[in-house]
């Protein structure tokens, strides 16, 4: 169903393990329970499960932040690599005024791409 499906796009495995874990707990601990505190059970359970997949989905969104910023710089990188050679680009041409440099950089920046793949990729990662 909707959750599990949610928790299967966790980022870590480790997190997918402990949710499912939680998760099925209930099967084994209410069973045990008398009826009286069946209720109290319940909700504590909820609780724990919400809470502890509050905790992963703010990780996973962290880490989505974190590989975004990778994949923009790679990407702008794979753009000065294509557009002038690389490194040995900028190496060859040092005597030449630093802002110049720093311009075609920012220029090449916002040309690489970045925007339209990211937008693209993202929601191949994105909690579902």
């Amino acid at each position: 169903g909707g959750i599990h499906e949610t928790v299967s796009s966790l980022h870590m495995k480790s997190w997918r393990n402990d949710m499912r874990r939680d998760i099925n707990q209930i099967n084994r601990t209410l069973p045990r329970i008398p009826s009286a505190q069946k209720t109290a059970v319940i909700k504590w359970w909820l609780q724990t499960v919400h809470s502890r997949f509050e905790h992963y989905k703010a990780e996973h969104i962290k880490v989505l932040k974190e590989a975004t910023v990778l994949l923009e710089l790679a990407l702008w990188k794979a753009k000065l690599d294509d557009d002038e050679g690389g490194d040995d680009y900028f190496e060859a041409h040092t005597k030449k005024v630093k802002v110049d440099v720093e311009r075609t950089r920012s220029e090449r920046r916002v040309t690489s791409g970045a925007n339209i793949v990211i937008k693209n990729v993202l929601p191949f990662l994105a909690l579902k």
